[in-house]
């Protein structure tokens, strides 16, 4: 669907922040810290809900707080895990993203983590995350080392997704599988990390407007999901930076 045509919706910044501010480094031994400080040791739904009664991670309704009615008379979600891998490389951390195909049944096209389903084979969400990076882009894990869990994300889509971040030590040569990915490339942090670039967008969905961030890059239009998980890194290694 073709996204939102409001001006003034697509402008809204994401937050009221000096926006002449520089964004302060982050490091791969500053991160490894925050990680410890900010990150869950394990999956965390953190929100509660006073209505339904029910505990949510940070998900679709985020920017749509309607949505949590929606929610409440839904089937339970479907477990699904996602790699949020931060690349080590010497210039600086990347974050390592991905293009999904045109031909995918569904979210063809857009950009996401590496991810999926949580198998009856999988040991944890971890384990889920780690084999789904290998089975999609050819990511081994001998580069990977998990940090913690982001805040679990709830999907309009039916999925409770646990975000897995982790440093990749580079060196690694991926191997895409061209039949549900497009492209792989990597973001600098910092762009990610800098409320400047956090948009607010909307289109319309299932009939309603929704509204959702997004973070374009160059040609690349993160949004969506991926674009709420990024915005709760930011939040938690924000939050995690000690004096």
């Amino acid at each position: 669907a073709a996204l939102s045509s409001r001006a003034a919706d697509q402008a809204m910044a994401s937050n009221d922040n000096d926006t002449t501010a520089p964004v302060r480094l982050v490091t791969e031994q500053s991160l490894r810290g925050i990680a410890a400080r900010a990150f869950h040791a394990s999956p965390a739904d953190a929100i509660f809900d006073p209505r339904t009664g029910r505990t949510w991670g940070r998900g679709d309704w985020d920017l749509n707080p309607e949505m949590l009615a929606d929610f409440s008379v839904m089937p339970p979600p479907r477990p699904a895990a996602v790699l949020v891998p931060i690349v080590a490389r010497d210039d600086g951390l990347t974050l390592l993203l991905t293009q999904r195909t045109e031909q995918l049944a569904t979210h063809a096209g857009q950009i996401a983590f590496p991810g999926g389903k949580v198998e009856e084979s999988d040991a944890t969400p971890i384990a889920a995350a780690l084999r789904e990076a290998e089975e999609e882009i050819g990511l081994t894990s001998g580069h990977v080392d998990p940090l913690g869990f982001l805040d679990s994300y709830r999907t309009g889509t039916g999925f409770l997704i646990s975000p897995v971040v982790a440093i990749v030590r580079p060196g690694f040569t991926l191997v895409p599988d061209t039949s549900e990915v497009a492209d792989v490339f990597e973001v600098p942090l910092s762009f990610l990390l800098d409320d400047r670039n956090h948009q607010r967008h909307s289109r319309e969905w299932r009939g309603r407007e929704r509204h959702y961030f997004a973070m374009p890059y160059g040609e690349r239009y993160i949004w969506g999901a991926t674009a709420g998980m990024i915005r709760n890194l930011h939040d938690r290694i924000w939050s995690g930076f000690g004096p």
